[in-house]
């Protein structure tokens, strides 16, 4: 897991993403070097009769005390709903859930920083409860904040994220946002993972980057956002750090065969598509609604 950042001198001594939300960050520029296995697929080139796509800026997003993440909305969401914070579930104050447990409408008093588009703070947002947490199958935590999207925009200018509602797809150009550093991450798509398997944990259909996203302790829970849309994807959560199989930080790839594949130096993320069926009204998670697939209590 890209470790959750516990003050800055564990900052200084996890260097990586991992399962954990991300460490230390590194160096600008430093990126790791990746071995031949996880090589890059040629880059995907968008027709011509695509609309050039804006620059990802740090609008909407939120650096934690330990990880990033950013204010979403569903499509239909009304602007007096109550704001939601995506971030990873490893991310949570409560710790990392164990397998098989899910946190639902647990009260919470946590606070974001709120990014304008130059990555400058301009804001403190208050969470009202974890309306959702979980690290099996995928690992996600959703709160709800005691500010609704539009005071949110008429306070700060500053519109949610918008969360696409269909499944991505390979060759998409990519960028993770991360609110806790500051700093932007582009690749694109290289695939997905039939399961991808890290300690006690397990997830599904994960989304596996190209190497030139090279993540790092603190970008937990970083909204990736697709380039051409500018709708959030999936969320950033986890890179295996030395090469290890389906070890703590070394997350583990196995196919519908059981076949193990280790890419060390990659990183991956978890689809959020399957998040925007569960959402109601007035941001309420029902796991009941219809086409709401993520795991319940």
């Amino acid at each position: 897991m890209n470790k959750p950042l516990v003050g800055a001198f564990l900052a200084a001594l996890f260097l990586g993403a991992g399962v954990a939300p991300a460490v230390a960050a590194e160096p600008a520029g430093s990126a790791s070097e990746v071995s031949a296995e996880a090589a890059p697929q040629t880059k995907y080139t968008a027709p011509d009769t695509v609309p050039a796509a804006k620059a990802v800026t740090f609008a909407g997003t939120v650096a934690l005390s330990n990880c990033s993440g950013s204010v979403v909305r569903i499509p239909d969401a009304a602007p007096t709903d109550p704001a939601l914070v995506l971030s990873n579930g490893h991310c949570m104050e409560s710790g990392f859930p164990g397998p098989g447990e899910v946190v639902v409408d647990q009260p919470s008093s946590r606070t974001f920083t709120l990014l304008n588009a130059s990555g400058s703070g301009v804001g403190t947002l208050k969470a009202s409860k974890i309306a959702y947490g979980t690290m099996t199958d995928t690992d996600l935590s959703l709160y709800e904040l005691t500010s609704t999207y539009q005071q949110i925009e008429d306070s700060y200018g500053i519109r949610a994220l918008e969360l696409e509602t269909a499944h991505p797809t390979a060759g998409t150009a990519i960028t993770v946002a991360s609110g806790y550093w500051k700093r932007t991450y582009s690749c694109d798509i290289d695939g997905f993972v039939h399961q991808l398997k890290e300690g006690r944990w397990t997830w599904k259909d994960s989304v596996r980057y190209t190497p030139e996203c090279q993540t790092i302790g603190g970008t937990s829970g970083s909204p990736v956002i697709d380039d051409a849309t500018g709708k959030v994807v999936a969320v950033n959560n986890t890179g295996n750090e030395s090469g290890q199989e389906c070890t703590d930080n070394n997350p583990c790839e196995v196919d519908e065969n059981g076949e193990v594949t280790v890419r060390e130096g990659i990183n991956y993320a978890q689809q959020t598509y399957n998040m925007v069926p569960c959402i109601g009204a007035g941001s309420k998670i029902d796991l009941t609604r219809e086409g709401c697939a993520l795991p319940k209590p």
